[in-house]
């Protein structure tokens, strides 16, 4: 058996079908980031644990949760409000942990957007670290999201997990998107100055993992990227076969690109005085769903 955490922030619509799903383990644990609506208050119906944190960022809210709060089992799953386990996966991990080749599995998750799976532009299969020993992997942040540290090999499931990322309604998701382009505008205007692109894990890279990671970096350099990543999702990853729904995602996924890309200008061109005072705007970011980790 596995232990799963569910990260919350004012998950109300979502936690309870959430929970639901995630039963199949006897030991599911709330890590919420206090919720201001009913999420602790629908969790608490439910047989599981609750703490809360306050939330810093991607990164440390996940390392903490590893390191200071128990689970019952050396294997974990973490699992966010607006994504769902399936018995299928569940067999597959309750299968796959007997096994002590690798510390840690990514899985792919599959984006339900406007009552559709977005399969095509989504790069599907994107994968996310999900399943692992819980004294093996920790968390670092990168822009708006987190990235997995691993000690020990790693591999890759063949289940999915469904993820409802516009199941709050869009005005949500965009008001979300507007404050993850900000971390997200820090974070290019670091890697400009500081990182390079592996053009080795850009053609080569033995995962889908590195290929999608050294292609981001790539892209960061790109002119006129919001034009470049609607091209990009809706031409060359076949976006349009996804329907309208499809349609929706591209434009959205573009229009994102171009808030983080005019935050950028704001970094380069601003005062320094208005830049500090953004900065600190930004700093405590009390919102830990994970749509736009899955999302870059």
């Amino acid at each position: 058996m596995f232990s799963i955490y569910i990260l919350t922030y004012n998950e109300e619509i979502d936690i309870a079908a959430c929970i639901e799903s995630a039963m199949l383990s006897d030991d599911i644990i709330i890590v919420d980031s206090f919720s201001s609506d009913r999420t602790i208050e629908i969790a608490q119906s439910y047989p599981v644990k609750i703490v809360q944190h306050k939330f810093e960022s991607h990164g440390r809210q996940r390392t903490w949760m590893l390191q200071e709060v128990p689970a019952k089992y050396e294997w974990v799953y973490i699992l966010e409000a607006d994504e769902r386990m399936t018995p299928e996966l569940f067999n597959e991990c309750l299968k796959t942990i007997q096994s002590q080749e690798y510390i840690g599995y990514y899985v792919a998750e599959r984006v339900l957007f406007m009552g559709s799976w977005i399969r095509h532009s989504t790069q599907y299969p994107r994968y996310q670290m999900r399943l692992f020993r819980k004294d093996k992997v920790w968390f670092t942040d990168y822009g708006h999201t987190e990235r997995e540290v691993c000690d020990g090999p790693t591999s890759f499931l063949q289940e999915t997990y469904p993820h409802y990322t516009c199941s709050k309604g869009i005005s949500r998701w965009i008001e979300k998107h507007n404050r993850y382009s900000t971390d997200e505008a820090f974070e290019t205007v670091k890697q400009l100055k500081t990182g390079s692109i592996s053009w080795k894990n850009l053609f080569f890279g033995d995962s889908e993992v590195e290929r999608r990671r050294a292609l981001k970096d790539f892209s960061l350099r790109l002119p006129f990227r919001p034009i470049v990543r609607f091209i990009y999702m809706y031409v060359f990853l076949r976006g349009f076969l996804d329907g309208q729904a499809g349609l929706g995602w591209c434009t959205l996924q573009a229009f994102y690109e171009y808030l983080i890309l005019i935050k950028v200008w704001e970094m380069k061109n601003m005062p320094v005085q208005s830049l500090t005072s953004a900065i600190d705007a930004n700093s405590p970011k009390l919102e830990i769903e994970a749509q736009g980790s899955n999302m870059t």
